[in-house]
C-alpha cells in the first residue's frame, strides 16, 4: 500500500475511532472488536468490463452502551491489475473506506423501552461513510452525511432497519472542486442471525434512491447493495472461545454500483455478482 494511502487510512482510522470514543462517554455494557480477510475474484467496477480480484483486509468494532450502539468499519482493499492503480502500471489499486454509525435507542434516552407487535425498539441512526482510492482515472473521495430512524425487530441476534438520508459528496481527479450530490433516501437493513450453537446469518441490505446528475451531467440511477454471509465458529472446536475464530463464505450482488446503470457506463462493470471466502479473528 503506497504512502499517500497509508497516510489516509491512518488519518480515518484516528478520526473514526474518536468519534465512536467521544459518543462513548458512558462505559461500554458489551463491545466486539474484529479483524477480518476477504477474498473474491468476480468484483466489478463501473466503466470495467473485466472481473476483478480483490483482498480486503479489515477492522470492526461494534459496543454497546447506556443510550444505544456503536458500528465502526474500516476496510483496506487491494484490487488486482484489472483495477490498476496508475497509468501503465501492473499494480493494482488501493482503496481506504471507512463507515461509522451512531443508533441512539429512544426508549433507553426516555427511560421506557418502546415496543409494539415484532419490534423491540425505535431508535436514531446518525453516521458518516468516507473513502479514498488511487484507482486510474476517478480517484474517489466520497464523503458522506447519513441520519434517520431505526426499527430495532424482536428476533434471535439482531435485525434493524432504517429509512436515512444520505449527503453525498466527492471530489474525483477530474474536477477541481468538491460535487455535491442530490440529498437521496436509503432503505437499509442489518441483520445477524444465529443459526444453533455453531452457524451464524449476517449482513446488510441497501436499497437506495436516484441522487441526482453525477459530475458530467448524466442522470444517476437507483442503486441495490445486498452483502450476506454464512459464518461457521471453527475456534470453538479448537478450544478457543465461542466466536473467537470464524470462517465462512460471503456473497454481495450491488446492482448499478455508485449509481452508475448500463446506460452510462456502456453495460461494463455497473453490476457485481461477487462470492467470497472470509475469516474473521474476535477479541
Amino acid at each position: 500500500m503506497n504512502t499517500i494511502i497509508k497516510k489516509r487510512a491512518i488519518q480515518a482510522a484516528l478520526f473514526g475511532l474518536t468519534a465512536f470514543s467521544l459518543a462513548q462517554v458512558q462505559a461500554a455494557e458489551w463491545s466486539d472488536t474484529a479483524i477480518s480477510w476477504r477474498y473474491g475474484n468476480s468484483f466489478a467496477e463501473p466503466f470495467n468490463p473485466q472481473d476483478i480480484s480483490k483482498n480486503i483486509f479489515a477492522l470492526t468494532h461494534v459496543s454497546g452502551y447506556k443510550y444505544g450502539t456503536n458500528f465502526f468499519n474500516l476496510d483496506l482493499l487491494q484490487s488486482d491489475s484489472k483495477d490498476p492503480g496508475a497509468p501503465g502500471s501492473s499494480a493494482g489499486a488501493q482503496e481506504a473506506y471507512l463507515l461509522y454509525r451512531n443508533t441512539l435507542d429512544i426508549g433507553k434516552i426516555r427511560g421506557q423501552d418502546i415496543k409494539f407487535g415484532p419490534i423491540r425498539g425505535v431508535g436514531l441512526t446518525l453516521g458518516f461513510d468516507w473513502n479514498t482510492k488511487n484507482d486510474v482515472g476517478y480517484n474517489s473521495r466520497k464523503r458522506m452525511l447519513v441520519a434517520g430512524p431505526t426499527l430495532m425487530w424482536d428476533v434471535p441476534g439482531h435485525l434493524n432497519t432504517s429509512i436515512v438520508l444520505l449527503k453525498e459528496s466527492n471530489a474525483p481527479s477530474f474536477i477541481d472542486h468538491r460535487y455535491n450530490f442530490k440529498t437521496h433516501p436509503m432503505l437499509t437493513a442489518d441483520w445477524g442471525i444465529p443459526l444453533g450453537d455453531k452457524f451464524a446469518f449476517e449482513g446488510y441490505a441497501n436499497f437506495i434512491g436516484t441522487k441526482g446528475k453525477d459530475e458530467v451531467g448524466n442522470d444517476t440511477a437507483a442503486e441495490t447493495n445486498i452483502d450476506m454471509q454464512l459464518m461457521y465458529d471453527v475456534g470453538s472446536l479448537m478450544g478457543a472461545g465461542k466466536n473467537t475464530f470464524r470462517i465462512g463464505f460471503e456473497y454481495q450482488y450491488w446492482k448499478n454500483k455508485f449509481g452508475n446503470s448500463s446506460a452510462t457506463t456502456g453495460n461494463k462493470g455497473q453490476t457485481a455478482k461477487t462470492p467470497m471466502v472470509r475469516a474473521e479473528y474476535h477479541f
